[in-house]
């Protein structure tokens, strides 16, 4: 057997218990930390995410009907459909993003069949850390497998399906970020992408570094109203600005040289949100540069900032998030470390040194759980490889 790690033989004997035969595949979709660039794919701009060595499976074997038969492994549940009547289903809400990807490959034009399958993440769930892109992903994988079309959709088209299946099937306007870098992640490299072109890049991750990710743990029920408020905020900044830049259609083409110059234009809310985008941008570009160069204090030092601007100009940090920030910093062999995701909670990332990591770790469980009575996850990672389909 061919699988990656350890994770995928328990799934075997699981999908061997409840379909008494053997299966013939695993999908697999990871999830993805941002290393910079927050907030800025809505607005045309630059991201670089890197994808975790944490990921959502499907072990499955193809059907020669239409229907599908899944278990959920974490949810201990099942759910069937069939690939001709695909419904929004209102309590089983993970059962959606798998529909929503059949859904989104037949709108593409495809023939799919079904599949038998036992879902299993290890990416955890409403943290930041995109376990919804990663379940569509690993579902586009296995049916894509199942119906011998693999290699039909090219890496930015199926990252585009499973972004279609979320914004229009499950009704979350996310961005292309998470699906694009779970489909084209590569080990040791993070993802540089233009979020108006899909144009991408690989950009070495260097060896000298690591990652550590800490889950505050922390409710995010502001995320949802906020993050669609913020996209106003900055919708109406383009609109302002374009009275005295005409040529412009998101942040992304605004300088901050140009930004100041027509700061009266915007009220001081909406003016903060967009310096904050105009930055980011900027600081995606920064740390491209510096990664290249192998300059690790200046990438973070751009990760520092990047949280700054978070916190004060995009207002979208939370107390939990600034004392797991500032836990990680505190450890020597800390490069940088900023809030990922939406923010309101979720997790925070560090760029640090090889062999600091658990000095890291400590520095967060000695002080996250004193300040909020909440008990953290951390987790460690390198740049790691995107979807992929092994054969059993």
């Amino acid at each position: 057997m061919n699988n990656s790690d350890n994770r995928t033989q328990p799934l075997v004997e699981e999908f061997v218990r409840r379909f008494a035969t053997q299966p013939t595949y695993v999908a697999i979709g990871p999830g993805r930390v941002n290393l910079i660039g927050e907030h800025t794919d809505y607005n045309d701009g630059y991201v670089l995410p890197v994808a975790l060595k944490r990921d959502v499976r499907i072990v499955m074997r193809p059907r020669n009907d239409q229907h599908v038969r899944l278990y959920s492994l974490e949810y201990d549940e099942w759910f069937e459909f069939d690939l001709a009547q695909l419904a929004y289903n209102e309590t089983i809400l993970w059962s959606n993003y798998v529909q929503g990807m059949a859904w989104s490959l037949q709108e593409s034009g495809l023939k799919l069949v079904g599949i038998d399958g036992v879902i299993s993440g290890n990416v955890p769930r409403a943290s930041g850390l995109s376990s919804s892109a990663a379940l569509e992903v690993a579902m586009a994988k296995a049916l894509l497998t199942a119906s011998g079309q693999l290699a039909v959709l090219d890496g930015p088209q199926l990252a585009k399906a499973a972004q279609r299946a979320e914004n229009q099937f499950v009704g979350v306007n996310s961005g292309i970020m998470d699906q694009f870098i779970s489909v084209l992640g590569v080990e040791n490299q993070a993802l540089f992408i233009d979020c108006r072109s899909l144009a991408y890049q690989l950009v070495p991750f260097p060896e000298n570094a690591a990652l550590v990710i800490g889950n505050t743990k922390a409710s995010r029920s502001l995320a949802g109203s906020a993050y669609n408020q913020r996209r106003q905020e900055c919708e109406s900044g383009v609109a302002l600005l374009q009275a005295v830049l005409p040529g412009i259609q998101a942040l992304r083409d605004v300088s901050s040289e140009q930004l100041e110059a027509h700061k009266a234009l915007l009220s001081p809310v909406v003016y903060r949100r967009c310096r904050h985008v105009v930055g980011e941008d900027e600081r995606v570009l920064q740390t491209v540069a510096a990664l290249k160069q192998n300059n690790l204090a200046e990438v973070g030092r751009l990760m520092n900032a990047s949280h700054e601007s978070l916190r004060y100009d995009y207002e979208v940090s939370s107390e939990a998030l600034d004392i797991m920030v500032d836990a990680m910093r505190s450890v020597p062999g800390c490069y940088g470390a900023r809030l990922t995701g939406a923010g309101f909670g979720g997790c925070a990332v560090a760029l640090v040194e090889p062999g600091a990591e658990q000095a890291i770790a400590d520095a967060i469980f000695e002080k996250y759980p004193k300040a909020t009575n909440i008990w953290p996850e951390v987790y460690t990672t390198r740049a790691s490889t995107g979807a992929r389909v092994e054969t059993l």
